[in-house]
């Protein structure tokens, strides 16, 4: 069994930044992956970024990159999503995916195994 928690989110000005914290707790394994998505009200539920198991490999899409940065410590199992220069379309609920099995494509939903509750940012123009 694996626990996800987000944590880190806020309210925000165009412009500013948000640190938001993913920790990962359970029978992960050594070798687990994890990403960010985020869902605002009434759409689908979007890729952010991911990070591999040793943080060799990182995806974004491409409406933060450059703009967010991800990054993992895994003596502490945690991932962090360093935001940078948010926008207004930036306003969501943050989710955490863990990923335990073997899967192929880190921005696709059906890769993660485990979820966190969320973390809301909201972003004020």
């Amino acid at each position: 069994q694996v626990q996800v928690v987000e944590s880190g989110g806020g309210l925000a000005q165009a412009g500013g930044s948000l640190r938001l914290s993913c920790a990962a707790s359970g029978r992960t394994g050594s070798r687990y992956s994890m990403g960010w998505f985020r869902q605002a009200p009434g759409k689908e539920r979007e890729f952010v970024a991911a990070i591999s198991w040793n943080g060799g490999s990182t995806h974004y899409a491409d409406s933060v990159k450059d703009r967010f940065t991800i990054s993992r410590e895994n003596a502490k199992n945690t991932v962090y999503l360093q935001m940078n220069s948010l926008k207004s379309e930036d306003t969501a609920v943050y989710l955490c995916g863990v990923q335990v099995y073997n899967g192929n494509y880190p921005d696709r939903l059906a890769s993660y195994d485990y979820w966190g509750q969320g973390t809301q940012v909201t972003v004020s123009s």
